[in-house]
């Protein structure tokens, strides 16, 4: 069994920052590719970022140059810094990771955290 368990959400003003975390656990044989994504109230679920074990990283145009994702490979977590927050970033955000178990090592299957909710106001 695998679990993601987010931290870091929260009200925060405009132009502010945020960190979210997520650790993974369990019988992980490999983390693979690593991400987030958001789904704002009333929208669809959209892809924030990847990062995979490499350190490769790609975003959503919407938060380039405002948004950073990073991980630690030896702990089994990824963060998402959350730079020049606008009211359009309010979202229950969600971190996902390409995980192979340790009882079926050629199998990655995606996991999902619970969400962290992310509010931007004033």
């Amino acid at each position: 069994q695998v679990q993601l368990v987010e931290s870091g959400g929260g009200l925060v003003q405009p132009g502010g920052s945020l960190r979210l975390s997520c650790a993974a656990s369990g019988s992980i044989f490999r983390i693979y590719v690593m991400g987030w994504y958001r789904q704002a109230p009333g929208k669809e679920r959209e892809l924030v970022g990847v990062i995979t074990s490499g350190g490769n990283t790609n975003y959503a145009d919407s938060v380039k140059g405002r948004f950073t994702i990073s991980r630690d490979n030896a702990k089994n977590t990824v963060h998402l810094q959350m730079n020049s927050l606008k009211a359009e970033d309010t979202a229950d955000y969600y971190c996902t990771a390409d995980i192979a178990n340790i009882g079926a090592p050629w199998k990655p299957v995606k996991y999902w955290g619970q969400g962290t909710q992310v509010t931007v106001s004033s």
